[in-house]
């Protein structure tokens, strides 16, 4: 694969440090790549090699969140060679891509229920040993992806009724009072509209705290079937705590309103795996597609040939999205 004219025309011409950063992950994980980079930064050639996987240990560096290196890898890593369990450093929350809360508490068990990987082992889990709140980063995870040999087509079709909000309010460096007082004005909204209301409070302190203080809120919704919501909101800008958990429920409900049975964040990863189950035809019910989705279904139909149905419904608004899986299959993993 040969990817040229990589930003030719912005003041900072070629790939990002961040981008750079990922490949070296890749190069980690996987046995026989080969990548090309070109003085500028503008023309990257990658040849892929087989998805070792195994034991793995990176830094991630500051530039992105560790959640923009597992989005990447983790579909990858469902087809290594060998289960894999990757220790990520570097920044764990942030306004930009997803946090490790957000991975844990929504975006795995998404995965789990949608694809019925609830009898792998090891299991898809994420173990969260250090918060790192940006700048200085300071975070440490445990990512660990058990292996398949095919993935199930999906049905997730059916959002039903709201039946209980969990979340987290988490800080580093700071005061404990500060999760309470996020804990406080979130509630103060939600409990209007659900009593089931329980928000825990995450504080971190030594060397578990990273290198800067932050904090933060991610609210899950839970439905009925067992569907679940997201909104997360970190603090930047001298913030306070009672308007940061104010505006995290507010988005919570907004991204309740749209009526998916995903929320926004995790549309793409999503339509990934449906393309690459096995040779069935697997549905999804989207809310209101981002331009990230949109931009990410051209690239599906140009790297897969695959183009999906997409039946609006305009009575409520969704988006009915679905398609006919590759029935790709994991030819490198180990026979046991």
């Amino acid at each position: 694969m040969r990817l040229e004219r990589i930003r030719d025309r912005d003041e900072r011409p070629g790939l990002r440090p961040f981008e750079a950063n990922f490949l070296r992950l890749m190069d980690k994980l996987t046995n026989g790549a080969h990548i090309e980079i070109n003085s500028t930064g503008t023309t990257l050639l990658y040849n892929p090699g087989i998805i070792v996987g195994g034991k793995t240990t990176h830094d991630c560096g500051l530039g992105r969140g560790i959640g923009y290196f597992i989005e990447g890898v983790l579909p990858l890593c469902l087809f290594a060679k060998k289960d894999v369990q990757l220790t990520l450093r570097g920044v764990t929350n942030d306004n930009v891509d997803l946090s490790v809360d957000a991975i844990r508490g929504v975006l795995l068990p998404t995965l789990i229920s949608s694809f019925a990987l609830h009898d792998t082992s090891p299991k898809l889990d994420l173990k969260i040993k250090k918060r790192g709140a940006p700048p200085g980063g300071g975070g440490e995870v445990v990512f660990t992806v058990p292996i398949v040999k095919t993935l199930n087509s999906m049905n997730r079709v059916e959002l039903g009724f709201i039946k209980r909000i969990r979340g987290i309010a988490y800080s580093t460096r700071v005061s404990p009072q500060i999760s309470n007082r996020m804990v406080t004005s979130a509630r103060s909204l939600l409990n209007h509209f659900v009593p089931d209301v329980f928000v825990y409070t995450d504080h971190y302190k030594g060397d578990e705290s990273g290198k800067s203080p932050g904090f933060g809120v991610c609210l899950m919704a839970e439905t009925t079937n067992k569907i679940i919501i997201m909104s997360e909101k970190m603090a930047e800008g001298g913030v306070l705590p009672e308007d940061l958990g104010l505006e995290c429920a507010r988005l919570l409900c907004e991204e309740i309103s749209k009526k998916g049975c995903v929320d926004t964040s995790c549309q793409s990863i999503l339509l990934l795996l449906m393309v690459l189950t096995g040779e069935n035809v697997s549905k999804l019910k989207l809310g209101k597609l981002s331009p990230y989705t949109i931009q990410y279904l051209r690239n599906l139909k140009t790297y897969f040939g695959i183009v999906f149905k997409v039946v609006p419904d305009r009575t409520d608004g969704t988006i009915m999205v679905s398609c006919f899986g590759t029935g790709f299959t994991n030819f490198s993993r180990s026979v046991r």
